[in-house]
């Protein structure tokens, strides 16, 4: 009877705070009992917390445009993005849906450890890490080439983390389908053609 007195009022509440709430009132409740509701809160939370950072993932998904090969490696030859052209291109658009980037790098043994975390204003994060050899190149000193593999650890697992394509192309918004380019464009694409050369 008194399980069912106090139950009762329990089961029309739908705030699991409010529960929490009685239950410390009730000088019967016992401390075991009062851990196991706010694991319980905890969980839900997280539960939550991680259901909109998904959400707001799935959205950002179909605003990050390519990224731009706006540079080339003097070794390989090879075209790139760079982490500054990476950060400023996504850097809006991530505020926009909530999320931060922050990254936390180990230095062990001559190998160099990268860990990009991504955290949503919901409270869930995600993080994935990427070890790298110190990049020893010709004419680096050691902390150019520790400097090196933390920027080449950074920009690729951030494009890891937020799935971010780079390409050859430069993303005009659409702008190029009708014909109508903009004077500013053809500037740009000069631009990025002459600092190539």
């Amino acid at each position: 009877e008194q399980r069912r007195q106090a139950v009762a009022p329990i089961s029309t509440d739908n705030s699991i705070m409010a529960v929490i709430s009685r239950a410390a009132a009730d000088p019967t409740c016992d401390i075991e009992k009062m851990e196991r509701l706010l694991a319980m809160h905890e969980r839900m939370q997280a539960k939550t917390a991680e259901q909109e950072f998904n959400s707001a993932m799935a959205e950002m998904q179909c605003n990050i445009p390519t990224v731009f090969e706006g540079a080339v490696n003097i070794h390989t030859g090879n075209s790139y993005a760079t982490l500054d052209h990476i950060t400023h291109t996504l850097k809006p658009i991530m505020q926009q849906h909530g999320f931060a980037i922050t990254f936390k790098v180990e230095s062990q043994d001559k190998v160099i450890k990268v860990t990009g975390i991504l955290m949503h204003r919901s409270g869930h994060r995600e993080q994935t890490t990427m070890s790298l050899p110190v990049d020893i190149g010709k004419g680096r000193n050691d902390v150019q080439a520790v400097g090196s593999s933390t920027t080449y650890g950074k920009r690729y697992v951030m494009c890891a983390l937020l799935n971010i394509t780079t390409g050859e192309t430069r993303d005009d918004d659409g702008q190029g389908a009708d014909g109508s380019d903009t004077e500013d464009m053809r500037a740009q694409v000069v631009a990025d053609i002459l600092e190539r050369v």
